[in-house]
């Protein structure tokens, strides 16, 4: 154990690498996917004890202690009607997306990856703006709603691009009810999407299910 001026005590690499810094601040069990829950916005302890399957009370509180003292998160009062304390990741813990968005598709490769095990909704979603497939996107632009166990999303399409936002746009083509482990069985698995419930524009909700491609997997074999 070592400890350091104006942090908690834990265990550090001492080694000056950035790698091995940001390893100190999320590379704790839990952490990532906290932040992950985060990025679209403030959440609930029992929100996050909910869509984070087999942490504890007890280590999730840890857990949050621990990031609002580095700075990545800070305690929150939700609006009316909702009047409740929250978590919601600062501007530099927002940054740590796109450390979880390539450490994704660095995992998606992997053979051992099971992409039939549960899914919270905050990660379907980011799965869009990770594996979107930029030619299958070519010239589509559209917005398409998501209520994901009784979350609101929804994702624009624009350019090649999925920018995802919590909560339902009313410009929305299209709207899609599911669990988010039938979406990915839809999008990654092959599943027919007459599984999900489409309302408004299904052309463009079925088109926008067709945009993502997983990587390929690894070669593990040592060249």
């Amino acid at each position: 154990m070592t400890s350091r001026a104006g942090s908690e005590t834990k265990r550090v690499y001492d080694d000056a690498c950035g790698t091995a810094h940001g390893l100190e601040l999320v590379g704790d069990r839990w952490t990532l996917l906290i932040m992950r829950e985060l990025i679209y916005g403030p959440r609930r302890f029992s929100d996050l004890r909910r869509d984070l399957a087999g942490i504890s009370a007890n280590v999730l509180s840890q857990r949050l202690e621990e990031l609002e003292r580095r700075g990545l998160l800070a305690k929150v009062r939700l609006p009316p009607p909702a009047a409740r304390d929250a978590y919601q990741a600062t501007d530099w813990g927002l940054e740590v997306k796109t450390v979880i968005m390539e450490l994704g598709r660095f995992a998606a490769r992997s053979p051992g990856h099971d992409p039939t095990l549960p899914l919270s909704p905050a990660s379907i979603m980011m799965s869009f703006e990770t594996m979107i497939d930029e030619k299958k996107a070519r010239g589509f632009e559209a917005r398409v709603g998501f209520v994901l166990n009784g979350e609101p999303f929804t994702a624009r399409v624009r350019k090649g691009r999925v920018r995802v936002v919590r909560g339902l746009s009313d410009e929305r083509a299209a709207l899609v009810t599911a669990p988010p482990e039938s979406v990915a069985a839809v999008v990654y698995g092959g599943a027919p999407a007459e599984m999900l419930g489409i309302a408004g524009d299904e052309a463009v909700a079925r088109r926008f299910l067709t945009l993502f491609t997983l990587p390929p997997k690894a070669d593990t074999r040592a060249s």
